[in-house]
């Protein structure tokens, strides 16, 4: 008998980081060796890697780990979807486990708090239908993201609904609500219509309510319990529906008395009102919500929706997103930047506030690069559009505030872990509790138990553990992006929170990264000496040429030409202008010139041990003066450095200067511990020695040359702006460049965890309290319902406050 071939699949992986035709034949010499692959062929030109291999050996994942393990990368499509029909923490980890068993699907995250899914996955195996009807038989809606409407606001619409469902169940529990309060001696005084007590008209009343306002929870439950896994819905639907059909048994039982003396003590409005008070509930929670993601608006809300561009050498006004890279647009006063891209004609100052948090508006001329979405204050300029739609600065940012937000913290992980037992446990507890009170406490009183019983289901559901950690990282990674803090996901604004040790790059850092001209010492007239000092450092392409020349023309002196000029490597310049030689450099360029400058070494010693770059000058062979160039300090860094002292954090330098410039800046900013001379290599060693000792360390740098230590450092800081943030190679940006940023992000973590911690105790407290005041018969199950709600909503509005934390 012939063995039965394996049923192979076929499927393609986008590589990233091959060189050459060998880098091919590497991958797919490694793919080759995977047991189950059966053939596969890399294109080095296409760059992608076709596999055929078996299913039941290998999957996906491993091919693709396998491609990374050899030093390559690979590309996922991904997609974003919003989902309906979550109850609860459990039902997102149930649609996350669906998604997750997809042939095809790399990885899926449900964020309850967010009611959103984000899948990573191979358009070769699955599509994003087969995905949305995973989540539609799971018993959930799945509408992807880039499909909806516009201008339609999904979680309007859900907010609308639930509403409706409230106001509808409302009225029809209010007449059982009625009857039932008029039952305490108390209420004796209240008037209460005949009918109200008339069990069928309970029970016409209680039927809409149970299973068409209610209806959700018996869906729910039954695709929970098809599934294996159990959620809120399982509660509520067990709990109602013993209360109902108690209630119909004993309608039915009076209705076949012959003398009906009087009513039955009926349940219908326990059922009724717990369902209401959990739709009142869920209504609330919904309005909270949508207040949580107030920030990702906020920063959409700043993107221009059109752009003027010039087509055919005509103006049209368009949408923003119908603009191309390399079409030139029209930006006049008082309007935003569309894109980002480099200005071709013209000249304004641009309000970059909303980015940078510089309240100076600052000036852009011809060739200068511009940010979508930044103000231009005064004066028409045309902008090229260098890069437009999710490339955008802006987008780019949106993107990491919504990556974070519907990422998970490791905390959450406990929440997850208990949610899932939870309600199998609560369920036994409900049942355990019956039994005694029916058998043993008070025996033959099945409505007692019942009560018992039902009160124990309703306290108990897990919503309010569910939405503890994700409304708080919602909350506080959005409020730390109004203060130009991007945490990249939920594990960087936990771990922000242990940093005990922070190490700062000094260049672009604690300075401004751009040399300045600082001094200016000569016995000539100073307008005079700077007007020579300006004319002949103007042909040199030297940084501090830049900013002596800079320096210069700041002070409104005009330049005159040069009729020769001449850059001597290493020790300075030599230039003639208006008929004088002016020589400017090191001590040693005039030694060669033979020109006489002891009088100025005292001076060029002190402003070296100041931490500037010194440089003498001499016209016509005489020495005329001195000037000093130097990365200044940021205005901020000192102030930034004392607040991380106050905060318990030791704060260190490092830096490839020497050791007196670099002990000179750290004096000036207040830092004790300082490591000089280290190349960008060697920093990455510094960060392991202090891991070693125990420290949990925050490297801070401009996140490009600082990147190896950047990824060593327990948690990377990188100090940026506007499409200079390097995002990619950091765990945290701060997007301002204000060294601020660093206690302000510490402290954001520290208010976020405290937030998260208190969710969790309160989200547990009205469990554990719950459930026993519930066994010893102490709360209605009608009290139980308003309790549970409660809980959800005062998670959501404690993980709120963290909108209106000032720093």
């Amino acid at each position: 008998m012939e063995s039965k071939q394996p049923l192979l699949k076929q499927t393609s992986l986008q590589i990233t980081g091959m060189t050459c035709a060998a880098c091919a034949n590497r991958i797919e010499k490694g793919l080759k060796k995977i047991e189950g692959v059966n053939a596969t062929n890399v294109n080095f030109t296409l760059e992608k890697a076709s596999v055929s291999y078996d299913p039941t050996k290998v999957n996906y994942n491993q091919l693709e780990q396998k491609v990374e393990k050899l030093g390559y990368g690979t590309v996922k499509s991904s997609v974003d979807f919003n989902i309906s029909g979550m109850t609860c923490a459990a039902c997102a980890n149930r649609i996350e486990k669906g998604l997750n068993k997809i042939p095809g699907v790399i990885n899926a995250n449900v964020n309850f708090a967010l009611e959103s899914a984000h899948v990573e996955y191979s358009s070769d195996e699955v599509s994003i239908k087969d995905m949305i009807q995973k989540v539609e038989k799971l018993g959930y809606k799945a509408i992807q993201k880039e499909e909806q409407g516009k201008g339609e606001d999904y979680r309007a619409k859900e907010i609308k609904r639930q509403k409706l469902k409230f106001i509808v169940s409302a009225i029809l529990s209010f007449p059982l609500l009625w009857a039932m309060v008029s039952h305490f001696s108390f209420t004796s005084f209240i008037w209460l219509p005949a009918l109200f007590m008339n069990p069928w008209f309970q029970f016409a009343l209680a039927t809409p309510v149970q299973f068409i306002i209610g209806r959700h929870f018996y869906i729910g439950a039954y695709k929970a319990l098809r599934n294996k896994s159990a959620n809120m819905d399982v509660l509520v639907s067990l709990g109602t529906s013993a209360a109902y059909f108690y209630s119909l048994y004993l309608t039915i039982e009076w209705s076949l008395m012959v003398e009906k003396a009087h009513t039955p003590a009926l349940y219908y409005e326990t059922s009724a009102v717990l369902i209401t008070l959990i739709i009142l509930g869920k209504l609330f929670e919904a309005l909270a919500k949508g207040r949580s993601s107030e920030a990702i608006k906020s920063l959409m809300g700043l993107q221009a929706k059109t752009a003027l561009v010039i087509r055919n050498g005509v103006e049209m006004n368009i949408p923003v997103e119908e603009v191309s890279v390399g079409e030139v647009l029209i930006v006049k006063p008082g309007e935003k930047v569309p894109v980002d891209g480099k200005v071709v004609n013209g000249h304004s100052t641009i309000d970059e506030s909303m980015l940078t948090g510089e309240s100076i508006p600052i000036g852009k001329k011809v060739g200068d690069n511009v940010i979508g979405a930044t103000m231009n204050k005064n004066g028409v300029i045309q902008v090229q559009a260098t890069k437009v739609g999710k490339e955008t600065a802006l987008a780019q940012i949106i993107k990491v505030v919504e990556e974070a937000q519907g990422s998970k913290a490791p905390i959450q992980r406990i929440a997850d872990r208990i949610s899932g037992i939870f309600v199998p446990i609560v369920v036994g507890i409900a049942l355990i509790s019956f039994l005694i009170w029916y058998l043993i406490i008070q025996p033959g009183e099945f409505a007692t138990a019942l009560e018992i019983a039902i009160a124990i289901l309703v306290i108990a559901c897990p919503c309010a553990l569910g939405l503890a950690t994700p409304t708080s990282i919602m909350a506080g990674s959005g409020r730390s992006a109004e203060f130009g803090i991007l945490f990249k996901g939920g594990e960087h604004l936990e771990s922000t929170k242990h940093i005990d040790t922070v190490i700062l790059d000094k260049t672009g850092t604690i300075t401004k990264g751009e040399p300045e001209l600082t001094d200016v010492l000569t016995e000539l007239d100073e307008y005079d000496f700077l007007k020579f000092v300006g004319a002949a450092e103007k042909n040199s392409e030297h940084p501090l040429a830049e900013a002596i020349v800079k320096g210069v023309v700041s002070r409104e002196i005009d330049l005159p030409t040069t009729t020769d000029f001449e850059a001597i490597p290493g020790s300075g310049i030599r230039s003639i202008v208006e008929g004088k030689e002016i020589l400017i450099g090191t001590r040693n360029l005039m030694k060669r010139y033979k020109v006489e400058i002891n009088k100025a070494e005292d001076t060029m010693v002190s402003l070296e041990q100041e931490g500037k770059t010194a440089m003498l000058v001499s016209m016509n062979g005489k020495y005329a003066g001195l000037i000093a160039v130097a990365d200044t300090i940021k205005e901020t860094s000192k102030e930034a450095v004392n607040r991380l002292k106050e905060m318990g954090i030791q704060v260190i330098m490092i830096t490839g200067d020497n050791k007196r410039t670099a002990k000179s800046i750290a004096n000036q900013v207040g830092i004790n511990d300082v490591l000089a001379e280290v190349l960008p290599t060697g920093k990455a060693e510094e960060v392991k020695k202090l891991q070693k000792q125990g420290k949990k360390v925050a490297m801070v740098g401009d996140g490009i040359n600082d990147a190896p230590a950047l990824a060593t450092a327990d948690i990377g800081m990188a100090i940026g702006t506007g499409t200079d943030v390097a995002m990619d190679a950091a765990d945290v940006t701060l997007m301002r460049g204000d060294l601020n940023s660093i206690p302000d992000s510490i402290y954001m973590s520290r208010k976020t965890m405290t937030n998260i911690k208190q969710n969790l105790f309160w989200a547990l407290a009205y469990n554990s309290l719950g459930i026993p005041i519930a066994a010893i018969g102490l709360l209605a199950p009608w009290v139980a319902g308003a309790a549970m709600a409660l809980s959800s909503v005062s998670v959501v509005l404690n993980a709120l406050r963290l909108q209106r934390v000032k720093i």
